[in-house]
């Protein structure tokens, strides 16, 4: 039986944002050149200012890409999550266990009529959600004229690694930072923080990569001044503006979802040459938009609606078995359904289903 949910009409989700509890580090693990995981914060880089005028297409030859056609399911989430339990010796309590990207789809769809996506989820121990991607592109054919998918992609790799250093920025040599527009890039390397968050009714451990620290991170608890990247093409006109209106709505979400507190936008010119750079404070973005933009998207209607949705699948996904998320391209509904009646797939894997089973002899 299939089991939907309502995208339209989007009016219901109007009003004041459903309660939020802020997102707090929990733990943190990194992948490093080789794209090896590790239980450790090695990975993590210092953002310093990059050189304008770079260009963004230099490098594209050599570029080192991790390939990422493997899903790697939870499983580096799940070994961090193992970590931290048998460090505090309690089970971590939410409702939803999963990427940041899963719930950065939930939070947009409400405004990108045109994206689909699939995704399993299993239902364990106690009202926990582990949710998966399943991966769905559109085949996406480059315009006559116009740089090739691959192309636009790396450059926002390619402003990365303009924008980051390995040390802060004291403990970093002068030519590192000036010949940095000479660095192969690299996208293997990562630094994933695991945050403990809640929308609504709901609490969520969600990991996600973190592009850079503004400073340091404390030792306290305290939140870090994290710093997310991002490319854009130079705005032009007023369909330009509409354009990049709507790709804020996706930054927003996902820096939002974690905790990050700024985000540093590239300019680049249609060709990839880096033309200037734009800070801007995540909390700011929603009501910039609501009071200067072209009113294409509403930050609180994207709380709410995710509010809703997320009771939504607690109440649908209940007991033993593998079940289907599904958003249609240009779909009004978000549909689910049980696809495997027993166990748990590929979502959650042995050695975390054997911890639980031992934490919870323990908790007896």
């Amino acid at each position: 039986m299939t089991s939907t949910f309502d995208i339209q009409p989007i009016g219901r989700f109007h009003g004041h944002s459903a309660a939020i509890k802020r997102p707090r580090e929990i733990a943190c693990f990194s992948y490093n050149d080789k794209h090896e995981f590790q239980l450790d914060d090695s990975s993590i880089r210092w953002y310093y200012p990059p050189t304008l005028g770079a260009d963004l297409s230099k490098g594209f030859d050599t570029f080192e890409k991790l390939n990422d056609e493997a899903d790697e399911h939870l499983d580096s989430l799940l070994r961090t999550i193992i970590d931290h339990e048998q460090k505090t010796g309690h089970r971590v309590e939410a409702d939803f266990i999963t990427w940041r990207g899963m719930m950065t789809k939930f939070m947009a769809a409400i405004f990108s009529d045109r994206d689909g996506f699939e995704m399993n989820a299993t239902f364990y121990q106690n009202k926990k959600f582990k949710v998966e991607s399943q991966r769905r592109q559109s085949a996406q054919r480059p315009q006559p004229g116009r740089p090739s998918q691959d192309m636009m992609s790396f450059w926002g790799y390619k402003f990365e690694t303009l924008c980051l250093l390995p040390a802060p920025w004291a403990e970093t040599p002068r030519d590192y930072i000036e010949n940095r527009e000479n660095e192969i890039v690299n996208n293997y390397a990562q630094y994933c923080s695991v945050v403990r968050t809640g929308i609504g009714n709901s609490v969520m451990i969600l990991g996600g990569e973190v592009d850079a620290v503004w400073d340091s991170k404390p030792t306290d608890g305290s939140p870090t001044n994290w710093v997310e990247l991002k490319t854009s093409a130079d705005i032009r006109n007023d369909r330009d503006m509409v354009t990049y209106e709507r790709k804020l709505m996706k930054f927003w979400i996902q820096s939002f979802l974690l905790g990050v507190p700024k985000i540093i936008v590239g300019f680049r010119t249609p060709d990839g040459i880096l033309k200037r750079i734009e800070e801007m404070d995540t909390a700011s973005i929603p009501g910039t938009v609501k009071r200067v933009g072209k009113g294409t998207w509403d930050g609180n209607m994207c709380i709410n609606f995710a509010s809703s949705l997320l009771d939504f699948l607690k109440a649908t996904i209940t007991g033993d078995g593998v079940w289907r998320i599904r958003r249609k391209e240009r779909s009004s509904t978000i549909e689910v359904f049980k696809f495997e009646e027993t166990g748990h797939g590929d979502i959650l894997p042995d050695e975390f289903i054997n911890w639980r089973i031992k934490l919870s002899v323990k908790d007896q």
